[in-house]
């Protein structure tokens, strides 16, 4: 995807984002934990601002002028530009930082490349796009979320690109507050909402038809009761690993 066509895409699907895609806490220690005392960090796909840390001087960077304008007032400052051509000198952050957002770059290794010249630490939430690929949604109800799953650049290959083997499983909670779409695992009816389908990348990608097809095969197993007995497992467990990964770098790994 061109930075433009991110850009698009993003000021299209951002439009009320920060309200639906609310940091979840626990995600928000996980990646505190990863970047450390590293001072200051760039927020690389920063979008509305959520795990940013609000204790040390952050600089984030967005395509889209819409996400960047749904930033909380106090936020850090931000600028608009891509992760294949990052405004600022060598080493001149502690660290740089990215949630989900690898998947979106057009050349991901230049961008990681980047990252790599301007921060001494790297921490990128990406995915197993195989257990994605595997999640009941794109299982049993939209294939096509399947096949867009396994079409995006894996957490293997951003940890291989950076040269480390410090992956951490990024577990999921039945009570995850962050709105993207594994989140709600063990809440199904979620999905029955019009609104989740518009602020996940992946799921606004879908075709029209795609969406009505699932949702309205979802609706059915929900009402008969064929998706309680199918995913019976599922609403025994606490958590859940949807696929989520924080790969932490250092620039000398």
């Amino acid at each position: 995807m061109a930075p433009l066509a991110h850009s698009a895409l993003y000021d299209s699907i951002g439009v009320g984002y920060a309200a639906a895609r609310r940091e979840d806490p626990r995600w928000r220690a996980a990646i505190l934990d990863a970047l450390g005392a590293s001072s200051p960090v760039l927020n690389v796909g920063a979008g509305a601002g959520s795990y940013e840390p609000d204790d040390r001087f952050v600089v984030a960077l967005d395509p889209s002028s819409e996400m960047l304008s749904q930033r909380p007032e106090g936020a850090a400052p931000c600028v608009l530009g891509v992760a294949e051509h990052l405004p600022a000198a060598d080493g001149a952050f502690g660290a740089a930082m990215g949630v989900l957002t690898v998947h979106h770059w057009p050349d991901w290794r230049r961008g990681l490349a980047e990252l790599r010249r301007v921060a001494e630490r790297q921490v990128l939430l990406a995915t197993d796009t195989e257990r994605l690929a595997q999640f009941w949604l794109a299982r049993d109800y939209a294939p096509e979320l399947a096949a867009y799953e396994r079409r995006q650049t894996t957490a293997a290959e951003v940890a291989a690109e950076l040269g480390t083997e410090d992956v951490r499983v990024m577990w999921m909670p039945h009570d995850f507050t962050d709105a993207v779409y594994p989140a709600f695992w063990r809440r199904p009816e979620a999905f029955l909402e019009q609104g989740l389908w518009r602020h996940s990348s992946a799921l606004a990608k879908l075709e029209p038809e795609v969406r009505r097809r699932a949702m309205t095969r979802l609706a059915a197993d929900l009402e008969d009761g064929t998706w309680h007995a199918r995913n019976a497992e599922l609403m025994e467990r606490a958590d859940f690993d949807a696929g989520f990964r924080l790969v932490v770098s250092r620039r000398d790994s």
